[in-house]
């Protein structure tokens, strides 16, 4: 069988694609982080279309109540994800900064949002419901016991379905993605080639009302995108 190459130039992620509305970014900010904002124009949105270093691509930055979110989805776990937050949250503030960098020479203080690193992972690899990742684990200290200048802090948060329960409950897209995932995988499993799982479950999620709003208006952009973002061998 051959399989589906990945082709690295698609034209954008799935997971970007459901949480491009304010409403449903909103709903995952408040699900997260067990806030109630109400109103999806407190939501400002700071993604960086083309980060420059090594081509790297956000998925969602955002900022509310003075707190810089950066939400990035993964199907493969990585220990170098603190260190490409370093890269991403440098290219978000130097955007913020530009306007006003002459301050950065004054003797006043000039204050910058929060910053918060969330990855949400749904690979095939068992991983923990949430673990914390930081960047000061990846330094070279030799044995030196001192307190390094940087530090970047990435939460993992396992979005396979069946994990992270309460989180699911409260945010209803993130949840019908991972059913969405689950339904290929089990496709897979049962013996369907690739390009037909992907179109056997958008047809069930339709049917099922799972994402169906959104694979009704995107249905050939979304199996696209699954064809060219997921490696098949990562699925089985």
């Amino acid at each position: 069988m051959t399989l589906h190459k990945i082709n690295k130039k698609y034209k954008d992620r799935l997971f970007r694609l459901i949480f491009q509305d304010k409403k449903d970014l909103l709903e995952l900010y408040n699900a997260i982080n067990n806030s109630d904002y109400t109103n999806p124009e407190d939501l400002t949105i700071t993604t960086i279309e083309d980060v420059v270093y090594m081509g790297m691509k956000n998925d969602l930055s955002f900022l509310i109540d003075d707190v810089l979110n950066l939400y990035e989805h993964q199907s493969s776990f990585s220990p170098n994800l603190p260190l490409r937050g370093l890269f991403y949250f440098s290219s978000l503030y130097r955007e913020q900064i530009e306007p006003v960098k002459q301050r950065l020479y004054t003797n006043s203080p000039l204050y910058i949002p929060f910053p918060q690193y969330l990855v949400f992972y749904n690979g095939t690899k068992e991983e923990p419901e949430r673990q914390e990742l930081k960047l000061s684990d990846l330094f070279i200290t030799n044995g030196k016991v001192v307190t390094p200048a940087l530090e970047c802090t990435t939460l993992v948060l396992n979005i396979n379905l069946g994990h992270n329960r309460r989180l699911m409950e409260k945010c209803k897209a993130l949840k019908e993605y991972a059913q969405f995932i689950a339904i290929i995988r089990e496709n897979i499993a049962v013996g369907m080639i690739f390009e037909d799982a992907v179109e056997n479950a958008v047809d069930v999620c339709i049917k099922k009302g799972i994402l169906s709003e959104i694979l009704r208006k995107n249905r050939a952009e979304v199996i696209e995108m699954i064809l060219t973002e997921y490696d098949e061998n990562e699925f089985r």
